[in-house]
């Protein structure tokens, strides 16, 4: 499907590949794997035709439709959510239009007979079939199923696109792609602005698409079940492996082992070479010899090996002072903004030494509990900080907080203490920061660079509670390692509100639900937590996502019973909209029948050429869709009430 051959991209001189060579078949999930600055976004921006190569080509067969979301962009305003989304059947909707021209064109002609006329027939004719081809379906249902998986509630279809964060306007820009159904779909960082069920959603969208799949995810849970092959990009060439990724991590810590065996025996070959030539240089009677082994030299090819240095991937807090035996309590926490309640009558309780993940979807009061327990903002209830807690805050916001004037190796130097600060250079390169980057001065770096400076400042604080809002979003995977088994070795108290399986997994013992303004406590990690969700789902596949959590939520006896009034006014709506929906079946039935029978008529040849017959047809047909659409979302109306019973 996508043919590489010989493609070399150089900036500045220096290859980012250099003739690189390889085949992306019809319906390969491929992840794009290697250092930062490998060179992985490069490579999907060339296939997506964004940038051109500096020598080589890289080939699709005509016509093929590509998805591309990449990290960043410049999204679209004076649109709702809906409208947004709309876009991705704009063909579907050019295509209709043009239908419907044609069928005025030919109802106000009388020239039947005529050359013209029979043109515009056959033109009509086959763009009814192109319109049948590429799917005249109820595209509206399709929309809202993706926007609910992709975590917007139905309330937010109709709010302008201004109103969203950047995140949640690359979540619009993901339906939209992923509504498109390419051939190819290219993704940079997909899940970056995900929570864990959006992720889960996307996960099994991808899993089983028919589209071919070039990603590039720093999510290892992710890359693992979506992925069967993954590229590795190092020192401007790739290997190439046909299994998922963390078969990959073996494959290539052999590979690794094998070059680092090749490299060392080239090194002791060349140094005794150059022992020899250096020994006999002078001397007459070994001046062939001498010639010899320097030409043999020269033809050397060099062996590189992206050598790892393992001695930086060790990070430790330094000793924290000892905090109360309960560092956060709370009781009958509300807040809300405005009108809109955010969280209702919640209460927790984290002892000392715990590691604790917050975790649901995104608007459900996750960021704004952590923003009470750090006095950010105004709440009702008690929340009690323990005795001697010295919280250490990461959320993006902190990176704004650094001084711009100052170097990187600065901003780090300025808070260490101790033997720590030896190992400063160290610690910035395990973060991406290595060589030239640690001189630039904060104010040029790029939000995610911020983001990552203000975590390694966070490391070196003597903290014993620590609060970590999203903290891996500009982490590679080497870098989250450095950072998780730091987190792992801390004796204090950590709350990780997190999307990221992977880094969860192993480093919390106990799991915070929030949604339907509450919050609910489960034992266990990250993993314990998505099966027992998942088998709750079991029971209720036929509900959609955006009632998984109503119809899922506890039913505390005592804080939701209904009064009988409440009840007899619930029964009430419920009947009422059984009924709706029992009526729309019924004219769905009638209608069904109705196009049967005209089908039928579409074969008899006086039918087939009758336009005003046709139209009515089509008429017939949308109509159709749109009572289908009525259908769903009645039926998820009665969903919705039953679950409230």
């Amino acid at each position: 499907m996508i043919s590489v051959e010989q493609l070399t991209v150089e900036f500045g001189g220096s290859p980012l590949f250099d003739e690189i060579s390889f085949l992306v078949n019809p319906k390969d999930k491929i992840a794009l794997v290697g250092k930062n600055g490998a060179g992985k976004t490069t490579l999907l921006k060339i296939f997506a035709g964004k940038q051109a190569p500096t020598r080589g080509r890289v080939t699709l067969p005509k016509d093929t439709t590509i998805g591309y979301l990449p990290q960043h962009m410049i999204h679209n305003e004076g649109t709702t959510v809906l409208q947004e989304a709309e876009k991705a059947f704009e063909h579907i909707t050019d295509l209709q239009q043009q239908i419907e021209q044609l069928n005025i064109e030919l109802a106000e002609r009388t020239d039947y007979e005529s050359e013209e006329y029979h043109q515009l027939l056959d033109k009509l004719s086959h763009e009814n079939e192109r319109l049948q081809i590429i799917g005249n379906g109820n595209f509206y249902a399709e929309i809202e199923k993706t926007l609910l998986g992709l975590g917007f509630l139905r309330s937010d279809f109709e709010r302008q696109c201004s109103e969203f964060s950047g995140g949640w306007r690359m979540r619009i820009e993901l339906a939209k792609i992923l509504l498109q159904r390419p051939e190819v779909l290219l993704l940079d960082e997909p899940t970056n602005h995900l929570d864990i069920e959006s992720i889960q959603w996307l996960e099994n969208f991808l899993v089983t698409s028919n589209s071919a799949i070039v990603l590039v995810s720093h999510d290892r849970a992710f890359i693992d079940a979506v992925t069967g092959r993954t590229i590795e990009i190092s020192l401007g060439k790739i290997y190439d492996y046909n299994v998922n990724y963390s078969k990959y991590l073996v494959l290539r810590k052999e590979r690794h082992e094998q070059q680092v065996r090749a490299y060392e025996n080239q090194q002791k070959m060349i140094q005794d070479t150059e022992d020899f030539i250096e020994r006999f240089r002078s001397k007459a009677t070994k001046a062939v010899q001498v010639q010899s082994r320097i030409k043999q030299l020269n033809k050397i090819e060099r062996l590189e090996v992206d050598l790892e240095d393992n001695s930086r991937l060790h990070l430790k807090f330094p000793p924290a002072p000892r905090s109360g035996s309960i560092p956060v309590e709370i009781e009958h926490l509300s807040k809300a903004y405005g009108d809109k309640l955010i969280l209702d009558n919640i209460g927790l309780i984290i002892n000392r030494g715990e590691k604790v993940a917050f975790v649901g979807k995104n608007g459900e009061g996750k960021s704004t509990l952590v923003k009470c327990i750090m006095s950010e903002i105004e709440y009702s209830g008690t929340l009690k900080i323990g005795h001697n807690v010295k919280i250490g805050y990461f959320a993006q916001n902190q990176a704004s907080l650094l001084d711009g004037e100052r170097t990187v190796f600065e901003t780090i130097d300025y808070v260490a203490v101790g033997d720590i600060r030896t190992k400063i250079r160290d610690i910035l390169g395990a973060f991406m920061f290595g060589g030239e980057a640690s001189d630039k001065k904060v104010k040029v770096l790029s939000g995610g660079e911020r983001s990552r400076l203000a975590m390694i400042r966070l490391l070196l604080e003597p903290v014993n509670l620590l609060i970590l809002d999203e903290p891996t979003n500009h982490l590679d995977m080497r870098s989250k390692d450095v950072l998780k088994e730091a987190i792992k070795a801390f004796d204090g108290t950590v709350i990780v509100v997190s999307h990221d399986r992977e880094f969860l997994d192993g480093l919390v013992t106990k799991v915070y639900e929030f949604g339907n303004k509450k919050v609910r406590e489960h034992l266990g990690g990250i993993y314990e937590f998505l099966q027992y969700k998942k088998m709750d789902s079991l029971r209720d596949l036929e509900i959609s996502n955006s009632l998984k959590t109503a119809a899922t939520k506890e039913k505390a006896v005592s804080e939701n019973k209904l009064s009988y009034e409440a009840r007899k006014e619930l029964s009430r709506k419920i009947r009422k909209a059984e009924k709706a929906v029992e009526e729309v079946e019924l004219y769905i039935s009638n209608l069904e029948a109705e196009i049967a029978e005209m089908d039928k008529m579409l074969q008899l040849p006086e039918k087939a050429s009758d336009t005003d017959y046709i139209m009515l047809y089509q008429k017939k047909q949308r109509e159709m869709e749109q009572k289908v659409y009525e259908w769903e979302i009645l039926s998820e109306e009665v969903e919705n009430l039953k679950s409230e019973e």
